[in-house]
């Protein structure tokens, strides 16, 4: 190649001629082309690349062959000033359209971090701002110097010499593809695993692996749930069931609520007729007054059981909040109902003291304790 180009007349070399030569030498700052002609070419370090260059050996050893383009002929110091990165160019550029044009996904090496994004060398400068880089928000791309990216043009604009790339393009892409086939998997009525990825005010954003499903507010728990983050937090493993699935949209339905054993399972075991407990009255109604025994399981007093004498409304004596004492009158599991009795609490407690009272007087020789209705005349005018 060289042994032709020497026949060739120094007279014929024009500026903006693209040549081929071997680099002979490298100096500080710049190579030296043995382009066949009675004096070299040089490449200054800032005509290698379209990017910065530490060191010419970067780019170049001695013995390389290459391409440059003239920038001009000085034949005062016998010299020709050639450009590498301007013939790069010429066919970097229809390279670069072609894979614009296609939608091409292919490999760069971050050579830079500036500010606002990345630089790689594609034939031209290419850049990739730092809202392109990935799927997620990074705040610090130090260490992405030197990494090899997949990515695939955005914007090409020739004239301009601009090349704007993005990962975060090919990112989302894959993305798309996973999520249709993961999609395709999950049919309603499955039970799942997932990892609670998002928390908004109607519900938390699932990951099923790969996909996101919806829990809403009202399907996070057999109990009333005010705000969504009283039940679940960012990274929380769940088990969810599939209500719906919408491939279309994109969308899927899940419930956490349907995937746990709901607040009335095995209640029979749990309470008894014949049990005291403890609960808080939740509603009041013409009828009586419900109170909750656990979450989600409330029993009814009957307004004929709130107290030993005649109510009218259950607001006369009980509001909602208050704790009350209640004996479980009948359970049932399959009806999910619950049977309390205040009044029967007080008729036992009563009955305790009347016991008590009498208890303590048998034992007693000194008399002058006077009659029962003395001492529980209040008592028994409840």
């Amino acid at each position: 190649m060289v042994e032709d180009m020497k026949e060739m007349d120094l007279v014929t070399i024009q500026k903006g001629d693209v040549v081929k030569g071997r680099i002979s030498k490298i100096e500080e700052g710049q190579a030296l082309v043995d382009v066949g002609f009675k004096y070299d070419g040089v490449i200054p370090i800032g005509e290698l690349a379209p990017v910065r260059v530490e060191n010419v050996t970067d780019v170049l050893q001695v013995g390389d062959e290459v391409e440059a383009k003239v920038l001009r002929i000085n034949d005062e110091e016998g010299k020709i000033i050639l450009s590498k990165k301007a013939a790069d160019a010429i066919s970097a550029w229809d390279e670069l359209e072609r894979k614009f044009n296609g939608g091409e996904v292919f490999e760069v090496k971050v050579l830079d971090v500036v500010k606002g994004g990345l630089v790689v060398n594609v034939g031209v400068r290419g850049f990739i701002p730092a809202s392109l880089v990935e799927r997620h928000f990074v705040e610090d791309f130090s260490d992405y110097k030197g990494r090899t990216l997949r990515v695939k043009i955005v914007e090409f604009d020739r004239e301009e010499n601009k090349v704007i790339l993005s990962q975060k393009a090919v990112l989302d892409q894959e993305f798309e593809k996973q999520k249709e086939t993961r999609i395709g998997e999950i049919q309603p009525g499955q039970t799942l695993s997932g990892t609670v990825q998002r928390i908004t005010s109607f519900g938390a954003f699932v990951d099923l692996g790969g996909v996101d499903g919806l829990v809403h507010i009202s399907e996070m728990a057999h109990h009333r749930v005010d705000t969504p983050a009283d039940v679940v937090k960012e990274g929380d493993a769940v088990r969810v069931k599939v209500l719906k699935v919408d491939p279309a949209a994109g969308r899927i339905s899940l419930s956490i609520k349907a995937a746990t054993p709901g607040p009335w399972s095995d209640v029979e075991n749990k309470f008894h007729a014949g049990d005291i407990a403890t609960g808080t009255v939740k509603r009041l109604v013409s009828f009586g007054a419900f109170v909750e025994l656990l979450p989600g399981v409330e029993g009814l007093v009957h307004i004929s059981q709130i107290a030993n004498r005649h109510v009218a409304t259950a607001d006369e004596v009980l509001e909602v909040g208050q704790e009350v004492k209640v004996k479980v009158l009948e359970v049932s599991e399959a009806d999910q109902r619950i049977s309390l009795s205040i009044r029967e609490v007080e008729g036992d407690r009563n009955r305790r003291e009347i016991d008590s009272y009498i208890n303590q007087d048998s034992g007693n020789d000194q008399g002058g304790l006077g009659t029962l209705g003395d001492v529980f005349g209040d008592l028994f005018k409840k």
